[in-house]
């Protein structure tokens, strides 16, 4: 049975762990910005959006969208 100090314990670590990862996507997001307006601006045949959706249809396994999310320039993959 846990005391109510372990209790307040994990779910303040939890919450400090989600808080950072929050933070995390928020700075990746802002400093890819910039390079995914330059991509969508220069896509004129519109391939970028044909992959996307490319690959919205196929259904990618739990574990690896999981690891995928690792990486901070995961967004850009469809770059290369």
């Amino acid at each position: 049975m846990q005391t109510l100090v372990s209790q307040l314990t994990t779910t303040f670590v939890d919450d400090a762990i989600e808080l950072v990862k929050g933070f995390g996507k928020v700075i990746v997001h802002v400093a890819t910005a910039p390079i995914e307006r330059i991509a969508n601006a220069c896509d004129v045949g519109g391939v970028l959006a044909r992959r996307q959706s490319a690959r919205r249809q196929r259904a990618t396994p739990y574990r690896a969208r999981g690891l995928r999310k690792l990486s901070p320039f995961a967004s850009l993959h469809h770059l290369t």
